[in-house]
């Protein structure tokens, strides 16, 4: 293989030095020889400087502040690459991934994100979500080079550049936290499509070092914005009542509710409702996410 200029990476990080230098080593080892950015979000353990010191060829953003998930906005902006694949700091391509993207990519021009077949380490096994991506009820148009998707996993994902910026990236006011059901939906109401693909693989070693309560109530806030930013108002009830019945019974859900009550005003000066076309296909993912394994509030 040789060096594939037409995909970057963009990495998001905030006090996970080694695990990033470790994700680095290997993104920095691939023959596609991406350019790489990544967004140091004000971590405190020293992440930036060991970066510059250890990787000095990366592009770094020494943010004052956490940014969170539009970390990737600022990264996607001083890339010159149409395709943008992320990685969070506990993720990583395997070789080869990336230019099988770009190859997908440049042949369907009517895709905007495909989402990679996610390996779990330590032992490579099948992250839990992937029959829900590999068995999507979502229908596609024929030919597509996947099943078809509605939501993406954004450390899993490469994203087509043009149509990422289009729709405006990643949400501010969500911040992170389930914050890619509101982009992925963006994208399929401005009539892109989403895919899995089996054979491209990106692997995730889960980090111990985060705050899971706190993206507990983020996730529960960002996905009851999300479904009344973007759903009618049954399907906004649907999604509303079932996440209201299997988040766990404790403070962190009510705080959680709170903060998604607290931000309805906005969400209702703000809302779009999708078209008829994906909200049916939301529809037919109700199911699946109600038996899902890997879509449990949890932490």
């Amino acid at each position: 293989m040789t060096p594939d200029p037409r995909i970057g990476v963009v990495v998001i990080t905030r006090d996970r030095r080694a695990e990033l230098l470790r994700v680095l080593d290997r993104l920095t080892a691939l023959p596609e020889d991406p350019p790489i950015v990544v967004v140091d979000n004000a971590s405190r353990d020293g992440t930036a400087d060991a970066v510059a010191a250890a990787h000095p060829q990366v592009v770094l953003v020494r943010s004052r502040t956490n940014l969170g998930a539009v970390g990737r906005n600022i990264g996607v902006a001083l890339l010159d690459t149409p395709y943008v694949a992320f990685s969070d700091d506990d993720t990583w391509w395997e070789p080869g991934a990336l230019s099988r993207a770009a190859d997908l990519l440049d042949r369907h021009c009517d895709v905007a994100v495909l989402t990679g077949r996610i390996l779990v380490e330590p032992g490579g096994r099948e992250d839990p979500i992937t029959p829900e991506l590999r068995d999507s009820p979502v229908p596609g148009r024929q030919g597509l080079p996947g099943p078809a998707l509605l939501g993406i996993l954004a450390g899993a994902s490469v994203l087509r550049v043009d149509a990422f910026t289009d729709v405006g990236g990643f949400s501010p006011r969500l911040w992170l936290g389930g914050e890619e059901e509101l982009l992925s939906l963006d994208l399929a109401a401005a009539g892109w499509w989403m895919c899995w693909i089996e054979d491209m693989r990106v692997h995730h070693a889960p980090s111990t070092e985060r705050d899971g309560t706190r993206r507990r109530c983020l996730g529960i806030r960002n996905t009851l914005w999300t479904a009344w930013l973007r759903r009618p108002v049954g399907g906004a009830a649907r999604r509303t009542w079932a996440v209201l019945r299997s988040v766990p019974r404790d403070t962190a859900s009510v705080s959680a509710v709170a903060e998604a009550l607290a931000g309805l005003p906005w969400v209702l000066c703000n809302r779009r409702p999708v078209p008829h076309r994906i909200e049916q296909g939301l529809r037919l993912l109700e199911k699946p996410q109600r038996h899902s394994r890997a879509r449990r509030y949890v932490g």
